[in-house]
């Protein structure tokens, strides 16, 4: 999720990130949408541990940007849905939010590979040959 939710950016001090006049960078996810392609997403066991996950909140608010969910907001959630985690889904929760803020920073990238593929859909060498033909005429 961090990574389709990232808007890469250009290497610093290349051409294309000094370019002005530039259209704001799209996310990930918000490209894909563009060109009708479906995200590759790997299989989820425990999709009740996600959800619980993304209605904590993936991150929280920190002083100069995001940081994991602190144990603080865990705890308040479980008071409120009167919901008692077990220790071990506690903390797979808390480091799954620390695992998706750093993915999050990694993909910033351009050039950070998924963290997973499932192969390349037809939808996808489409838009790639269309791309080259653009490109090489």
């Amino acid at each position: 999720m961090a990574w389709l939710n990232a808007t890469p950016k250009p290497p610093a001090g290349s051409k294309r990130a000094e370019a002005k006049n530039q259209p704001p960078p799209l996310s990930r996810i918000d490209q894909l949408k563009r060109d009708r392609v479906a995200p590759a997403m790997p299989p989820n066991p425990a999709p009740h541990i996600i959800d619980r996950l993304v209605e904590i909140g993936l991150t929280e608010a920190a002083g100069m940007g995001a940081a994991p969910i602190s144990w603080q907001s865990i705890g308040a959630w479980q008071s409120v849905m009167g919901i008692h985690l077990p220790r071990w889904e506690a903390r797979l929760i808390r480091k799954l939010s620390v695992e998706y803020l750093a993915e999050s920073r990694r993909a910033e990238s351009e050039n950070c590979p998924p963290p997973f593929r499932n192969g390349v859909s037809e939808r996808e060498k489409q838009l790639e040959v269309e791309r080259l033909r653009m490109v090489l005429g």
